[in-house]
């Protein structure tokens, strides 16, 4: 049960994992075989977290 009160509480990270399980759900029901480990670090958006610099 949701607090009473309107103090929604918002976890960024939580939110951004269930987007990327979402589109991973929807590439694997797309897919008419299994995914290969490349498209799922694609859906994943693996190599574009690789390539930015981090500061």
């Amino acid at each position: 049960m949701a607090p009473v009160g309107g103090t929604a509480v918002q976890d960024h990270v939580a939110l951004a994992e269930i987007e990327l399980c979402g589109e991973l759900i929807i590439a694997a029901s797309a897919a008419q075989e299994r995914l290969s480990l490349e498209s799922i670090d694609e859906v994943l958006r693996v190599a574009e977290e690789r390539d930015t610099p981090r500061c």
